[in-house]
C-alpha cells in the first residue's frame, strides 16, 4: 500500500527516525532523510538505500526557508509527497541518567527558544510546507512526534510544554485540513528510547527504537476518521491513546 509513496523524516539520520524511514523503506515508499546531520544523513540514506530509493537532504527545522527549501528539493525531485514525519527534537534524554536540564527559573531564554523552536516550530514550519502539496492531490499523512516527561524532578519543563502544544496543533490543524483529505495525527513512542550517543549503561535498562515496531508505518495508512488524534504502537498494532486518557 506504501509502494512508491514518498515518505519525509525529519531526524532521520540516527534514532527514532532513522528506525521510521527503515520501515518506510521496507515497504518499498521512497524515503527522504531530512536531517541537520547531513553528513550522518547520507550514511543513512545509503544504507537505507539498499532497500528503496532515498536521498538525503540538509534541513534546520527551526528555519522555515530551510523547511521551504527541503520540501520544494522534495518536490523536484520525486513530484509529491505523501507522508511526512515531524520527528527533528532536541530530547532530555533524563533516563539516560544524564544532568537533568535547568528549571524554569535558571532556564537562559535562549535554551527555552532553542526547545520551543526546534520541537513545536520545526512542526509548524514542516506541516505547513507539505499542506499545500498535500491539498493539491487531496491525499496525505502528517505524523507529528508526542513524548513523556515527569513533573518531578523538575528539569523536563521546556520539552513537555513544547510537546503537549505539538498535540493540541495536531488537532487544529487536522480539522483545518479534513476536508482536503489530509490526516493529521500525533504519535507517542510511550516510554524513554535509547539511541546512538547513550552511555552504554542505558542500553542495558531500555529499549532501543525497534520497540516502535511498525507503528510509524501503520500511522501513514489511517483513515480520515481518526485525524486529530494521538497513537502508540502496541502488540503489533496501533492504540488510540486520546481514547486511553479521555
Amino acid at each position: 500500500m506504501l509502494q512508491g509513496k514518498v515518505v519525509i523524516v525529519t531526524g532521520a539520520a540516527q534514532g527514532i527516525g532513522r528506525h521510521a524511514a527503515k520501515t518506510f523503506a521496507q515497504e518499498k515508499a521512497k524515503v527522504v532523510i531530512a536531517d541537520f546531520n547531513h553528513e550522518q544523513a547520507q550514511k543513512t540514506a545509503a544504507e537505507i538505500g539498499q532497500l528503496t530509493e532515498t536521498i538525503a537532504l540538509p534541513v534546520d527545522v527551526r528555519n522555515e526557508d530551510s523547511v521551504k527549501q527541503m520540501v520544494d528539493q522534495v518536490i523536484h525531485h520525486f513530484g509529491q509527497i505523501d507522508v511526512h514525519i515531524n520527528n527533528a527534537a532536541i530530547v532530555p534524554h533524563f533516563a539516560w541518567g544524564i544532568p537533568r536540564w535547568p528549571r524554569i527559573s535558571a532556564m537562559p531564554n535562549d535554551f527555552w527558544q532553542r526547545v520551543i523552536q526546534t520541537n513545536l516550530g520545526g512542526t509548524f514550519h514542516g506541516t505547513k510546507h507539505v499542506i499545500p502539496h498535500m491539498e493539491e492531490r487531496k491525499t496525505g499523512h502528517i505524523i507529528n512526534l508526542y513524548g513523556g516527561g515527569g513533573i518531578t524532578p523538575a528539569g523536563a519543563c521546556a520539552y513537555m510544554s513544547s510537546k503537549d502544544a505539538i498535540r493540541t496543533f495536531t488537532r487544529y490543524v487536522a480539522e483545518e485540513v479534513r476536508d482536503s483529505n489530509v490526516c493529521v495525527v500525533t504519535f507517542s513512542p510511550r516510554v524513554p528510547i535509547v539511541t546512538e550517543g547513550a552511555p552504554e549503561e542505558a542500553f542495558k535498562r531500555l529499549p532501543g527504537p525497534e520497540i516502535l515496531g511498525q507503528g510509524f508505518v501503520l500511522a501513514a495508512q489511517l483513515p480520515m476518521e481518526q485525524s486529530g488524534r494521538c497513537f502508540a504502537y502496541e502488540n503489533g498494532k496501533l492504540v488510540n491513546e486520546t481514547a486511553r486518557e479521555g
